[in-house]
């Protein structure tokens, strides 16, 4: 069946800039991780701000704090994330090639390492300043999930981590880039190109940027504004169990990651019992969801113990 989605074939890279030799550019997953900051920082000022949000009626922190807080967070993003993927996904090609670690230009970013990244940076910047570290959690939260879809359109636009071959009318054939002519077999470095033997795909990217950004987004938004952050732990809690299920959902969908496939598992498990298994993406969701979950009681819990007789 042809695919119904037309692949955009925009060039990753926004433009190109020649400096003393060598050329820099600005791409558009560059520009998807400053977005989701920027957007995630405004949401997060908007509703810090608003002491009605907050247990009783205070803001959990000032607004410098929280402008000196963004900064321990982008750390947390980019080390967190660069260092997730090398260990979680290539530890033995980077402990073979080091130098290559800090190639972040190259691509290469985890989610489940860039979060882990954000909850050491912010839980020290906590500790420092006496602020309450779950109020904060619940705040992240409401501010991660923009970040979350702009990225994973970035991925769809850069032809990255699509899904598996599918017959479905909403199916994507994905060109690739053409870096290498001699090796690829195709003809203009930089121009994408079809090797002709391309099927339609799920497009994966957008079930997450759907899932995991405008679906999640839009309920830990509501429940924020509804009263959630007076019930600390909460909404944090549906935001790890709700982006584990998304992440292990789409899984399913979405093309494994070629490290983990072979002739005899094609699937790419990492954990396999018969012919069932998981990805190494489920396996990074499961805890999250086991936390998310664990997050939701104590947090319900806390409160009903709370609650006056």
């Amino acid at each position: 069946m042809q695919a119904l989605i037309p692949f955009p074939e925009i060039d990753p890279a926004i433009f190109t800039i020649g400096l003393f030799g060598m050329e820099f550019s600005l791409r558009w997953y560059a520009l998807a991780y400053i977005a989701g900051i920027i957007a995630g920082w405004r949401i997060g000022v908007t509703l810090a701000g608003r002491a009605g949000l907050w247990p009783g009626n205070r803001v959990p922190m000032s607004r410098e704090q929280g402008d000196d807080m963004l900064t321990w967070i982008v750390l947390g993003i980019i080390l967190g994330g660069r260092l997730g993927y090398v260990l979680f996904y290539k530890p033995m090609y980077y402990w073979e090639n080091p130098a290559e670690i800090i190639r972040v230009w190259d691509g290469g970013m985890a989610f489940h390492g860039g979060l882990l990244g954000v909850i050491i940076g912010v839980w020290i910047f906590c500790a420092r300043n006496a602020i309450a570290k779950m109020n904060i959690a619940d705040l992240l939260a409401v501010c991660v999930p923009p970040g979350l879809f702009f990225g994973r359109i970035a991925n769809f636009i850069n032809a990255e981590l699509y899904g598996r071959p599918t017959d479905v009318a909403w199916g994507v054939k994905f060109p690739s880039m053409c870096f290498d002519p001699v090796r690829q077999g195709c003809e203009v470095a930089g121009e994408w190109f079809y090797y002709g033997s391309e099927v339609a795909r799920h497009p994966s990217q957008l079930y997450e940027a759907g899932l995991e950004g405008l679906l999640l987004g839009t309920v830990v938004l509501v429940m924020a504004l509804k009263g959630s952050f007076k019930v600390p732990g909460l909404t944090v809690g549906v935001f790890f169990a709700g982006y584990g299920l998304s992440r292990f959902v789409v899984e399913f969908y979405r093309l494994a990651d070629e490290q983990f496939m072979s002739a005899d598992n094609p699937a790419g498990y990492v954990m396999r019992i018969g012919e069932w298994g998981i990805t190494k993406g489920q396996q990074l969701s499961l805890p999250m969801i086991a936390l998310g979950i664990g997050l939701i009681i104590y947090a319900l819990l806390r409160r009903r113990r709370a609650a006056p007789a």
